[in-house]
């Protein structure tokens, strides 16, 4: 492994890949001014605010992702070469695949949807269906859903199936395991990530609410499925 420095142009409204460091400490460089623009997971911190310098300092196996909250391009360096680092989770993987929307029987064939929806919203990365209580949502393998908030309501949050990776508030949870649940406040980030490399291993969340609920009540502050 060489220790040259390492270059990496992170677009507005776009991330890198995450990552896992491997045994030795990494040190990302980003102009101080740029610094102010970025979201950082570093292991279980996810940073949206007030980063420093020293939150672009990567312990040994932790894992680590840049997003450009930004206008302009921001230029990463790392201080040594990462193409050995093990990729959890790329956002863009799919990007340019064809989108193509699950279809309710694709579902019924792989798992009992319980009778008794009154709604689906179908996506070409994740499937939900809505009853009077609550939804089931389905997350494709190696897909994520946005980060966002909501604005007029609280969500609360059951793992069904799947170990995914949830951002919660200012923390990251990898590989959850089935039965845990997390409460999600007013104007909280979240997000639901995949990591999954088995095509038919989806993530199910059984999803609560409680004040209004509405599509429209979404902020995506991280969209890489570019979803409108």
């Amino acid at each position: 492994m060489t220790n040259e420095i390492v270059k990496e142009i992170i677009f507005p409204e776009k991330g890198t890949l995450l990552r896992r460091n491997d045994s030795q400490e990494l040190k990302i460089s980003i102009n101080r001014e740029d610094i102010k623009s970025i979201f950082i997971i570093n292991g279980t911190s996810f940073i949206t605010k007030n980063a420093s310098e020293s939150d672009l300092i990567i312990k040994s196996n932790d894992y680590y992702m840049i997003i450009n909250k930004g206008e302009k391009e921001i230029e990463t360096k790392y201080s040594y070469n990462i193409s050995n680092h093990q990729i959890i989770y790329d956002p863009y993987r799919y990007l340019d695949s064809e989108r193509i929307n699950f279809k309710p029987e694709d579902f019924k064939q792989i798992y009992e949807i319980p009778d008794g929806y009154i709604d689906m919203l179908p996506k070409w990365y994740s499937f939900k269906f809505t009853y009077p209580n609550y939804n089931l949502i389905f997350i494709k393998p190696e897909m994520g859903l946005s980060i966002q908030t909501h604005q007029i309501r609280n969500e609360s949050w059951e793992i069904l199936e799947g170990n995914p990776i949830i951002i919660s508030s200012n923390k990251v949870h990898y590989y959850v395991k089935q039965g845990q649940k997390f409460e999600i406040p007013i104007n909280t980030y979240h997000s639901v990530i995949n990591p999954n490399k088995d095509r038919e291993k989806f993530v199910v969340i059984k999803e609560f609410w409680n004040g209004k609920f509405d599509e429209e009540d979404i902020k995506r502050v991280f969209n890489p499925n570019e979803y409108k």
